[in-house]
């Protein structure tokens, strides 16, 4: 039997193997999943990678994404392409300090039910402001966590695995 699949997107000018995804991909592991992580660092244009994603996703659905800041808003816009394809069988987003409400960034639609979606995001962010996943997470009913941390959550990675253990715990 094949494992859940849990798909991470880095952000704009991050890897596909940055710090965050590393801790996050051993706990996924732990937890019985298989991991992605594409790079998408030919292209800083959000659609594009939202087009390399789909692909990914059509050879093999995931359950799960996990998106960073652009990886974020990409995850986003992800689920709802998944959701209009047959036998695709998206769970959830763990989004961290996702790029939603950004000037230049296009609109973007959300294919799975708030219920399951967590979002992480630092207080201090001085990229993507937190009010941003507040009202986010207010419209559509989703799990808010805001650290005591910057828009890399660099300082938080030990709680940042805690929180994406429970979403885990949650989603199975």
């Amino acid at each position: 039997m094949e494992k859940p699949l849990i798909h991470f997107v880095h952000g704009k000018e991050s890897g596909p193997w940055g710090s965050k995804i590393l801790a996050l991909a051993a706990i996924a592991r732990e937890m019985g999943y298989d991991v992605e992580s594409l790079d998408y660092s030919s292209t800083f244009d959000p659609a594009k990678r939202v087009e390399t994603l789909v692909a990914s996703c059509e050879k093999r659905p995931p359950d799960l994404l996990a998106g960073s800041s652009m990886g974020g808003w990409v995850a986003l816009e992800t689920s709802a392409h998944l959701s209009q394809i047959p036998d695709q069988h998206l769970k959830g987003l763990f989004l961290m300090a996702p790029a939603i409400g950004i000037p230049g960034y296009p609109p973007f639609q959300v294919g799975v039910d708030g219920s399951n979606i967590d979002i992480v995001h630092g207080w201090h962010d001085s990229l993507i402001p937190y009010t941003n996943a507040v009202t986010f997470a207010h419209e559509k009913r989703c799990a808010l966590h805001l650290l005591d941390d910057e828009h890399r959550l660099k300082n938080s990675i030990d709680r940042l695995g805690q929180i994406f253990k429970a979403f885990l715990e949650r989603m199975r």
